[in-house]
């Protein structure tokens, strides 16, 4: 038997839709698809900023980054997105489903308003939308290698965050054990689902808990990184390498699993 590894982690040529692509972790996976040779299309709730990152995106690495903006949190918008996307790609090779919402709150007035925002963004869209493109995937699938969906959930549904922040760690436990039941039931078809948990990562969202105010730049991420096991927060690097992975050849025998990226905070906890 010889093995060939030509290849082993390309990802050319691919088509993949990032949902919360505008930025943050989304930006970073949909930065590394295009950089790679994929064909990206991302999508977030506000327009203007699709558009400019879809934009950013292709000059920085001379590719095809196509904007296709869409409200996650209601099923019109995740409707809206399949069919946008189906009428210019017959085939979907990878989905991520990043598309997220947070909220905080004590536990004695967190409000129902909080929960429902979450679990609709974090759970049902995903839910939903890869339910929307299976066509899509069942195509590619046909055609060639495995599809791919990786769903974005959090060390937050790895175990309990400092944060008070209830429906989001209930929501991305949701999305872990969402993704094992799309294993079951998707492998078979040649498509793919694993879950990817990131820890600290300099996103607006973070920011916004750890007091920088939405800011990624020019703030202290050092002292975040400073509690971690790894003393750093991650980087692009670290998120789209593992979600470039998860999408090609050597990734292919990983199946329904929820791998954190996380710098060693779950292994230590």
């Amino acid at each position: 038997m010889n093995p060939s590894f030509d290849g082993l982690f390309s990802i050319r040529g691919k088509v993949a839709l990032v949902t919360g692509g505008s930025r943050g972790i989304g930006e970073m996976i949909a930065s590394g698809f295009a950089a790679n040779g994929a064909k990206v299309y991302i999508s977030s709730r506000k327009a203007a900023a699709c558009d400019a990152t879809a934009k950013r995106i292709a000059d920085t690495y001379g590719a095809t980054c196509v904007s296709l903006p869409a409200d996650l949190s209601n099923l019109d918008g995740v409707q809206s997105l399949a069919a946008r996307f189906a009428e210019r790609e017959p085939t979907l090779d990878i989905l991520v489903n990043n598309a997220g919402a947070a909220w905080g709150g004590p536990i004695e007035s967190f409000p129902e308003a909080g929960w429902d925002k979450v679990m609709d963004t974090n759970v049902k869209a995903v839910f939903f939308l890869t339910q929307a493109l299976l066509p899509q995937l069942r195509a590619a699938a046909a055609a060639g290698e495995p599809a791919r969906v990786i769903n974005i959930g959090s060390i937050d549904g790895l175990k309990a965050a400092a944060f008070e922040t209830y429906s989001y760690g209930a929501s991305k436990a949701a999305v872990h054990h969402l993704t094992r039941f799309l294993a079951a039931r998707l492998t078979k078809e040649r498509i793919l689902c694993n879950a990817i948990a990131p820890g600290p990562y300099p996103t607006w969202m973070l920011s916004t808990g750890v007091g920088f105010g939405g800011k990624t730049e020019g703030v202290d991420w050092g002292a975040v990184g400073a509690r971690n096991p790894s003393g750093r927060v991650g980087t692009p690097e670290d998120i789209a390498g593992l979600a470039i992975f998860l999408s090609s050849r050597a990734g292919e025998y990983v199946v329904g699993q929820v791998i954190a990226s996380d710098g060693g905070i779950v292994a230590s906890a």
